[in-house]
């Protein structure tokens, strides 16, 4: 379940002015590596130049739409720089001084609203590229438990954990103030650390047959890597379907117009962006530039921003 940085150029720490945004990051970026190249790949986008730092947190679908707009941007003249964070509160605050140009990862309206709330009025919501998201809590499909009203009298077939993912996500959010008073679940801990860690502990489970719950999201790789199935949840304490958004700084759009128009016009659906997830973490083994240079090669990025 490991997988390199997609940060390709300089760092963008050293370029950043606040020392506690670039601390908050918590990794190391580095180059990305000789995996192919799209090179004469025709990406829709017209010519350009200047410099865009693109943010994104270590989600899956982050991951990999960020490392597809850098191959698109770079190829279209674009200096390119991304960088990973690993909380979303200090993203936003980079978004909103300016010091980040764009993210592609913004989920609305429940995920993300505390952010937009305190910095919405700061930047440019450019598109809505999937409308189908949504937050989960799942288990393996062999496991006799069907909804979260069956999970606090269940607590011990799951060793009294739900193995969810970092402590600031939107999702643990939901799941902590929602989802646990309402059912009452009060038998089992939400245990937070990191997406790759609940992804591992959900990986050796699986392999073992054992039970085991954990929050998730949909889209995500998983659903199609494994065969799991999201508890019933009646009260909608995790909310409708969401929406993914690009939102960017201010004055993004004026300043780089050709590709705050793509940005608008991008979609992906769910078939597509499961596609491009199990190329990098499935087939690639997580190596991220080199599954998406692949799934370019088989996929027109150019359909994605008609």
């Amino acid at each position: 379940m490991q997988r390199r940085s997609i940060m390709r150029g300089a760092a963008i720490a050293s370029a950043l002015s606040v020392p506690a945004l670039a601390a908050a990051c918590g990794v190391e970026e580095e180059p990305g590596t000789d995996s192919g190249s799209n090179d004469d790949m025709d990406f829709g986008l017209p010519q350009g130049e200047g410099e865009i730092t693109i943010g994104y947190i270590n989600w899956d679908e982050a991951v990999v739409a960020t490392e597809m707009w850098r191959q698109a941007l770079e190829a279209s003249g674009y200096t390119v720089t991304t960088q990973e964070f690993s909380e979303a509160g200090p993203l936003f605050e980079g978004l909103s001084s300016g010091q980040l140009d764009f993210f592609l990862d913004g989920w609305l309206p429940i995920t993300h609203q505390t952010y937009m709330e305190e910095y919405g009025d700061q930047l440019e919501q450019l598109g809505t590229w999937n409308e189908n998201a949504k937050l989960t809590v799942a288990v393996p499909s062999y496991v006799d438990v069907n909804s979260l009203t069956e999970l606090n009298d269940n607590a011990d077939l799951f060793g009294g954990k739900i193995i969810g993912i970092e402590a600031s996500a939107g999702l643990t959010e939901a799941v902590q103030n929602n989802t646990i008073p309402t059912y009452g679940i009060t038998d089992l801990t939400l245990e937070t650390s990191s997406t790759s860690a609940m992804l591992a502990e959900l990986d050796s489970a699986i392999a073992a047959e054992e039970p085991i719950v954990v929050t998730l999201w949909q889209p995500h790789w998983a659903y199609a890597a494994y065969d799991i199935k999201n508890l019933e949840d009646p009260e909608v304490t995790l909310g409708d379907a969401e929406t993914i958004n690009t939102l960017a700084r201010e004055g993004f759009s004026s300043e780089f117009a050709d590709v705050a128009g793509a940005l608008e016009k991008f979609k992906m659906d769910d078939e597509q962006l499961a596609s491009l997830e199990k190329t990098v973490f499935t087939d690639e083994e997580g190596d991220v530039e080199g599954g998406v240079t692949k799934w370019l090669a088989d996929n027109s990025f150019a359909d994605l921003i008609k």
